[in-house]
């Protein structure tokens, strides 16, 4: 389920697109990295997030948290699909993956980065590289990809 501060938060950067075009973005758990529809585009990109386990209750922050969206323009509807790449715990056995959670100001980065995707994917505008970093945790431990779904699926390390 995606956050409501995500949608409210793409619909204000989504106003710079063409005008009469409506965009909207949707949660979807099933889109896979590498694998969009047919005429739909793929953009990944990482950000920092925090973790909790809820076995353990343990915290811990990312800065490898993989975003997944999937767009498509068709007669003046966009669609953009994300997905965020889980997590579990290193402490627990049989920890489920969890869920990150995205501050404020990361989710206004990525979707910021997102729009200017959607001009040079979808509108074939040539912006040249604007992509606006996001902003980074103080992380005590090492990345470990056992744990992470989007080194499982491969996409972790672009």
């Amino acid at each position: 389920m995606l956050p409501p501060e995500w949608t409210r938060i793409f619909r204000i950067k989504a106003q710079s697109l063409k005008r009469g075009d409506s965009w909207h973005l949707e949660y979807d758990e099933n889109i896979e990295p590498d694998k969009p529809n047919m005429d739909w585009k793929q953009y990944i990109r990482n950000t920092g997030a925090r973790f909790k386990c809820s076995m353990c209750r343990r915290q811990w922050p990312s800065n490898k948290v993989m975003v997944i969206f999937h767009m498509c323009l068709r007669n003046g509807q966009g669609t953009v699909k994300v997905r965020l790449l889980r997590q579990n715990c290193k402490m627990c056995s049989d920890a489920p993956m969890e869920e990150p959670s995205v501050e404020s100001d990361n989710i206004h980065i990525l979707m910021e980065n997102l729009v200017e995707k959607i001009k040079q994917k979808c509108y074939h505008k040539n912006l040249g590289a604007r992509k606006r970093h996001f902003r980074s945790f103080d992380v005590n431990s090492p990345h470990e990809p056992k744990h992470c779904e989007g080194c499982i699926k491969g996409v972790c390390t672009r």
